[in-house]
């Protein structure tokens, strides 16, 4: 790998580290202006709609313009979110500012490696993009509860930051968000240094109807080719269902093992070191060419996901969330890859990142919506965690008879 990919990474870390720990100061921020407790969750719904909402005009915009531009750019509208948060702004509306941002790093983060990589090295560099991004995501739930935390909003006493004549830093919360302030800071200035590549199906046009247009365009393109339906298929029933699982496992740990809120949240870090350790293993030993072939692990994470209801202590219910997470980041980090290479071969790698983000968190608020429901009407959690295991299950094992077979799987052209 040349450096600049290296560059690349250092970026997402960075900007993925503040997006995390953000998201811990957020609540913090919420529960010293007392916001009602329902506010907490729909918190992330604020992030995650942006990437709803936008995604007809983010994939374009990541296209029009060199893709390291786009991410300092989107760094900088995190900035805003930042600095409006600290200001004053309702922790709500700030957040989904910073949601905005990320809704426009996405497309640009993954489509630069479809441009800057050749083809058969980007389950590769996919391996170690989710690998650092998992990582990023575990410091930055550390850090994040670390700052909001005794230990560190003790030094707003014992340093009186608030005494210097700063008007908006009145409590131990906003210090966190103006240290996280400092880690977008950092991840912008990388981006200035990384590599220029060629500018990939910029649009002829840019008007409101046209763009419209060209997303719905592009997004039933990308349905109807059969390894763009495979990998956007994957990756949506993936996401939705993972976001909706750590809901069930925060459940599972509190009502079945009894553990506290703090613990269970320390639980769900195991299904993501799983998925950094089965991202890492894919990125060595699965080649693009056979991106299909690794279907198989999916009916198995979904067999895994429903033999939970069987753990009724730690460690049994540890070794099979880590055990989910290796099997998820094994087949997740190939399918990405296919995608983005279809996508960057079709209409661009901007637009089907776009296409692809709107699937995946649709399928977040849906399946999480679902699971809302099933709690609303008194499903026991046994009955809720087979039901999303066999879901789960039955998806990627029609996948897998419908594309298990092809002969040309990966549908590679551009092997540079």
């Amino acid at each position: 790998m040349q450096l600049g990919f290296y560059t690349i990474l250092a970026a997402q870390f960075f900007s993925a580290l503040a997006d995390n720990a953000l998201l811990f100061a957020a609540i913090a921020l919420l529960a010293e202006i007392h916001a009602p407790q329902w506010q907490t969750p729909v918190l992330h719904m604020y992030f995650v709609f942006s990437y709803i909402v936008l995604a007809p005009f983010v994939g374009p915009f990541a296209d029009a313009l060199p893709k390291g531009k786009v991410m300092f750019i989107s760094n900088g509208v995190k900035l805003v979110g930042c600095v409006a948060m600290l200001v004053g702004l309702h922790p709500l509306y700030a957040y989904g500012m910073v949601g905005i941002g990320a809704a426009m790093y996405s497309p640009a983060k993954y489509g630069i490696l479809t441009e800057y990589l050749p083809s058969s090295k980007l389950v590769l560099a996919n391996g170690w993009m989710e690998g650092l991004t998992v990582a990023a995501i575990i410091l930055g739930a550390i850090a994040g509860g670390y700052m909001v935390g005794p230990p560190f909003t003790a030094l707003w006493n014992e340093v009186p930051v608030h005494q210097f004549g700063i008007p908006f830093m009145d409590n131990g919360a906003k210090l966190a968000v103006a240290v996280i302030v400092l880690f977008y800071v950092a991840a912008a200035l990388i981006n200035l240094y990384i590599p220029r590549v060629a500018l990939d199906h910029k649009l002829p046009r840019k008007t409101l109807p046209y763009l419209l247009r060209d997303y719905w365009t592009c997004f039933g393109q990308l349905w109807r080719d059969p390894l763009g339906q495979v990998s956007l298929a994957v990756t949506t029933i993936f996401w939705g269902a993972g976001a909706t699982l750590r809901l069930i496992v925060l459940n599972w740990s509190q009502t079945i093992l009894g553990f506290d809120a703090t613990q269970a949240a320390q639980l769900t870090a195991v299904v993501a070191v799983g998925i950094a350790v089965g991202a890492v293993i894919a990125a060595k030993v699965v080649v693009l060419e056979r991106a299909v072939r690794v279907l198989p692990l999916g009916i198995a994470m979904g067999i895994t996901v429903m033999a939970m209801v069987f753990a009724r202590e730690l460690w049994p219910l540890a070794i099979g969330l880590f055990i989910i997470g290796v099997l998820g980041g094994f087949f997740l980090v190939p399918m990405n890859a296919l995608l983005q290479h279809r996508g960057h071969l079709l209409m661009g790698a901007g637009h089907s990142i776009a296409v692809q983000n709107f699937n995946e968190h649709l399928s977040i608020l849906v399946m999480q919506g679902m699971y809302a429901g099933m709690l609303k009407f008194a499903f026991p959690l046994e009955v809720i965690v087979v039901f999303f295991g066999l879901m789960l299950t039955t998806v990627m094992h029609y996948l897998w008879r419908k594309h298990g077979n092809d002969q040309n799987p990966a549908g590679v052209t551009d092997a540079r």
